[in-house]
């Protein structure tokens, strides 16, 4: 196994050229529940190009009917990447820990929430204004657009670490 570095200048890269379309190597999940993660997902494998295959618990995207959870599902995001520092299934695959709004730096990933405790929105950080986190979306898509320009009422920070590569 070995560590392969974030790239995330890629990351940037590649929201910039898909934030108001959409790539079609990817299904577009627009209408049937959003395609914010499913782009989250594609700007993480921009910047550190490896899947993880592992049946049920692992992240990657081979089809729209052959994909993990977690290349879609908000939550499932969330839970392989914090949970694969530990390392999940083969430990392949990105690996992130949880940041404050302040350590946050660019190819890095907000998750928007409610009170209630459940988040539903996963735009990633292209640049800062002022200290203020820019973002690029899908579902309402957005390149650039100020973390304060959003409503949410809990904030998850998710600072990318790395990738594990065979």
């Amino acid at each position: 196994m070995r560590n392969i570095a974030y790239d995330r200048n890629a990351v940037v890269a590649y929201a910039r050229r898909w934030a108001f379309s959409r790539n079609p190597h990817y299904y577009n999940f627009d209408r049937v529940g959003g395609d914010c993660t499913n782009f989250a997902s594609q700007c993480l494998f921009a910047g550190c190009g490896v899947m993880n295959f592992t049946p049920d618990i692992g992240w990657y995207y081979r089809s729209a009917s052959s994909r993990a959870a977690a290349w879609t599902g908000v939550e499932y995001f969330y839970r392989f990447l914090t949970e694969n520092v530990d390392g999940v299934g083969s430990t392949l695959g990105p690996f992130a820990t949880l940041v404050t709004q302040a350590e946050l730096e660019i190819g890095d990933f907000v998750q928007f929430g409610r009170d209630t405790g459940d988040f539903y929105h996963t735009p990633v950080v292209v640049g800062f204004s002022r200290g203020v986190p820019l973002l690029a979306a899908h579902t309402n898509d957005a390149f650039g657009k100020p973390l304060t320009a959003y409503y949410f009422e809990r904030l998850r920070c998710i600072h990318i670490l790395g990738a594990r590569g065979e």
